[in-house]
């Protein structure tokens, strides 16, 4: 050991500081002892004497770690502990927050409360026309799924309804005293006078609980006029699903991309508009351009930020869907966060009544944005055929490699497609909000449907997605005159199943060689 460490008494009473203060040592070394036993070149004896004091094994490990001491060590020691001092510290403060952040929500959670939202309307539905009136004075039981009462109501007048406030997010059953509705009136289906809610229903502070009493007068139509309300709601939706798959077969046709976030950017429309329209006040008509636009940089950025990166570094195409998916899902759930579960209405045209047109019933709503969906899908057909642009996004489509040897700036069609594919799916998302108010999962409901339209059209083919899209909508919609309404949309994922296995390339599309 060089001398020079153990002439210094700086030295020897910086051991003595880590060995007897800072590490809590009951037994002080004199200087001059531990020099000696360090002169000696026994750091055993100095074990020996700690040891025997008790002294923290980590003093031990100080003065024991091979037979020689560097100066370096001690100070390395020394900025161990100081920094496992600071760890600690820091340990203790983030505990401390969190407990204030958990008590607070705990009181937060005492005081907003949660509560089943309790319903009785009465409802006569003729020939899809709804009318419904709500039913005060009506019991409910609320039972906890053990069967303890939590009490009995009554609805409120005016209203119909009862909030039920409920300690926690468990399982309830709601019971409808069926004697105590007006004389004259009962369910339309009795069996349903019990509901039950799970925990796992409580995605909102408040969970909703609605009975029906009346009569459906639907039973008493037709089969013909059964069958002509379908088709006409099947057109509706088939419109939709057109003007969102568009976008989804061109983005298809020119990178390659199966993008399973497309169905995110019809969310992002419903939720946008939903934004102006209720939130900050704006009337649809007038916000609609606005949020149309702001869905199309939507999908500008979606491309610039994510898969323009992708394609540029060569990650294959599998990758890119892989990442596609994890981007649908990190969407979905901050649309959850920031909507909340529920499904809420637009604040314009909301509140319109139907009206019967031969056979078939609409509000005008729906008949404008039919109207509306129809106009659009023939201009975009109108500009992918006779416009330069277009037919260089179609030429892209086809053959992206051919395209660029002909001179077409394929990273700019891209970039347009994107936009374009944004804006429409954007736009899809403000009329399927005004049909069905919007939700945040309302885009993904929608995917595997406009994967089924572009499929049956021909995958990469904007013209098989109009056909296909319009197509699938209204087998959905017939579908429910068959099958439970739960399942109406199986048939058409049936349909893509047998088309993929019998004519992959769909209806329009052209047989490739692959490999």
């Amino acid at each position: 050991m060089p001398s020079r460490f153990f002439s210094s008494g700086a030295f020897s009473r910086e051991l003595l500081d880590i060995c007897s203060t800072s590490l809590g040592c009951p037994f002080r070394l004199l200087p001059c002892t531990l020099q000696g036993l360090l002169r000696s070149g026994s750091p055993l004896c100095a074990y020996s004497l700690l040891r025997g004091r008790k002294c923290p094994t980590s003093t031990v490990l100080c003065l024991t770690k091979g037979t020689h001491f560097e100066g370096a060590l001690v100070q390395e020691r020394k900025t161990f502990h100081a920094v496992l001092s600071c760890v600690k510290a820091l340990v203790v403060l983030l505990a401390a927050l969190f407990s204030v952040g958990a008590s607070s929500s705990l009181v937060h959670a005492a005081d907003s409360g949660l509560s089943i939202d309790i319903s009785v309307f009465d409802q006569v539905v003729v020939n899809g026309t709804t009318e419904r009136q709500p039913v005060p004075g009506v019991t409910v039981l609320v039972k906890t799924e053990a069967g303890v009462a939590v009490g009995e109501f009554v609805t409120g007048t005016g209203t119909g309804t009862v909030s039920v406030p409920v300690p926690e997010k468990a399982g309830y059953t709601v019971e409808l005293v069926l004697s105590s509705l007006p004389s004259g009136m009962s369910l339309i289906d009795e069996n349903k006078a019990i509901a039950v809610i799970t925990k796992d229903a409580f995605t909102t502070s408040n969970k909703k609980v609605t009975f029906f009493t009346g009569s459906v007068g639907e039973s008493g139509a037709s089969a013909f006029e059964r069958i002509a309300q379908r088709f006409a709601d099947g057109v509706r939706l088939g419109l939709v699903i057109a003007m969102c798959s568009v976008g989804l077969s061109l983005i298809f046709g020119t990178t390659g991309l199966t993008n399973f976030a497309h169905g995110e950017m019809v969310a992002f429309g419903g939720l946008t508009m939903f934004l102006f329209n209720v939130t900050l006040g704006i009337p649809l008509l007038i916000a609609a351009p606005f949020v149309v636009a702001i869905g199309g940089l939507f999908g500008l950025a979606i491309n610039g930020l994510v898969f323009a990166k992708l394609r540029n570094r060569g990650i294959g195409l599998v990758s890119q869907l892989v990442v596609s998916v994890g981007l649908s899902i990190m969407l979905r759930n901050i649309f959850l966060y920031q909507f909340g579960g529920r499904t809420k209405p637009f604040g314009d045209f909301s509140m319109q009544t139907a009206k019967s047109f031969g056979p078939v019933s609409m509000t005008p709503r729906d008949l404008t944005t039919a109207i509306l969906s129809l106009i659009v899908l023939v201009a975009v057909a109108l500009f992918l055929s006779r416009s330069r642009t277009g037919k260089a996004v179609r030429a892209v489509s086809d053959n992206p490699t051919l395209a660029s040897s002909t001179g077409i700036d394929t990273q700019k069609i891209i970039r347009i497609v994107w936009f374009a594919g944004g804006a429409l799916a954007t736009l899809g998302g403000i009329f399927r909000g005004l049909d069905e108010q919007v939700g945040f999962d309302m885009g993904s409901k929608l995917i595997f449907l406009m994967f089924a339209g572009i499929t049956l059209g021909g995958l990469g083919s904007a013209y098989g997605a109009l056909i296909g899209g319009f197509f699938v909508g209204i087998l959905v919609e017939m579908a429910s005159l068959v099958v439970p309404a739960e399942l109406k949309a199986a048939p058409a994922l049936f349909i893509l199943i047998v088309v993929l296995i019998v004519r992959p390339q769909g209806i329009l599309g052209r047989k490739q060689r692959v490999g």
